[in-house]
């Protein structure tokens, strides 16, 4: 009997199935070091225990997209190991804050299935939860990937593709217990924008880029402990080369809107997202928002963005998103829409 597994794919899964991610993860601070090696990421509230401390919090606070990197990563062998891509996101909240020392182990239910049109493959639908050593949720999210069949001739299950919000209600975004933004230091910030200074229909070109680099991209997948055979193996796409991790891309461009977003402090909750386009070593990476709405929380001092972050390579027009069909340019490389925490 082989002690060795290839993997799940996609005729391996059932509806409504929970499936337990092995290999819990302690986080500290090693890892918020690595983030901001990786990534142009200087975060305020992520990078200063006392500015943290002076908005209510016990100290800083972990970076949220690495706590999305690591109950990612945790999920790749058990969904993704054998994904043809991942597709979207829906769904997403940030339940309260991760610190250095917490543990973060991961659970996901199957919740929609659907056969390609090609029988090769099928769109597979999970609701994830991460939770800390405590057993409380500290993220949940929905995504769906394109998996391999392990045999085409293999019967398709029922199509069942789930109903999922458009976008997470203001009213359900979770604010930190304490988080108080009425005493902000704007200066050690980085910028002077708060809350009423931006318009809903505003768009802002981030200006910086970043290249990606082969053996860049590949620590910080192996640091996420994701598995997925397309972002290590170059025999495993057609093209030999080397596809990159789709959050890779979330963070560069996250990290590229601190230039006229600073005060954009926490993430709050991902309403939709896609992987428009593949992103290969050698592509240069740029970003621009767009605000979407705004909302007011019971929290002293602090509001609500909803944002659209679009990532593009160079070559890409600036804020241009779709043609006139409606499909995705091929310099778009990422579409994601989020709510963000910042002073009012």
């Amino acid at each position: 009997m082989s002690k060795t597994s290839a993997g799940r794919f996609f005729e391996d899964y059932r509806l409504g199935e929970v499936i337990v991610h092995a290999v819990p993860r302690t986080l500290s601070g090693g890892e918020r070091a690595l983030y901001h090696a990786l990534y142009p990421a200087r975060g305020a509230l992520h990078s200063s225990d006392t500015f943290a401390r002076a908005c209510g919090l016990p100290a800083s606070p972990l970076d949220d997209l690495i706590v999305f990197h690591t109950v990612f990563g945790k999920t790749v062998p058990d969904i993704s190991l054998n994904a043809v891509a991942n597709l979207g996101y829906a769904e997403g909240r940030f339940l309260r804050p991760v610190w250095p020392g917490d543990t973060l182990r991961a659970e996901s239910e199957v919740i929609g299935l659907r056969e390609t049109s090609n029988g090769k493959a099928g769109v597979l639908w999970v609701r994830t939860r991460g939770l800390n050593q405590h057993g409380a949720p500290v993220l949940e999210y929905v995504r769906w990937v394109m998996v391999r069949k392990r045999d085409a001739a293999s019967p398709a299950p029922d199509t069942v593709v789930p109903d999922l919000a458009a976008a997470v209600s203001a009213a359900d975004l979770c604010v930190p217990d304490g988080l108080d933004f009425t005493g902000y230091d704007f200066a050690l910030a980085g910028e002077p924008h708060r809350w009423g200074d931006y318009a809903v229909g505003e768009r802002i070109d981030h200006v910086d880029g970043v290249t990606i680099e082969e053996a860049e991209h590949m620590l910080a997948t192996r640091l996420w402990q994701n598995t997925a055979k397309v972002h290590f193996d170059a025999t495993h796409r057609e093209d030999g080369r080397r596809l990159i991790y789709g959050g890779h891309v979330i963070s560069l461009a996250r990290a590229l809107g601190f230039n006229g977003l600073a005060n954009a402090q926490m993430i709050a909750a991902i309403n939709a997202g896609a992987h428009a386009n593949p992103c290969f070593s050698g592509d240069t990476v740029r970003a621009w928002s767009e605000v979407l709405d705004k909302a007011e929380t019971a929290a002293p001092g602090v509001g609500a963005l909803r944002l659209r972050l679009v990532a593009v390579k160079a070559g890409g027009g600036a804020f241009a998103l779709r043609d006139e069909a409606g499909k995705y340019l091929p310099e778009v490389l990422l579409d994601l829409d989020y709510w963000a925490l910042v002073p009012r």
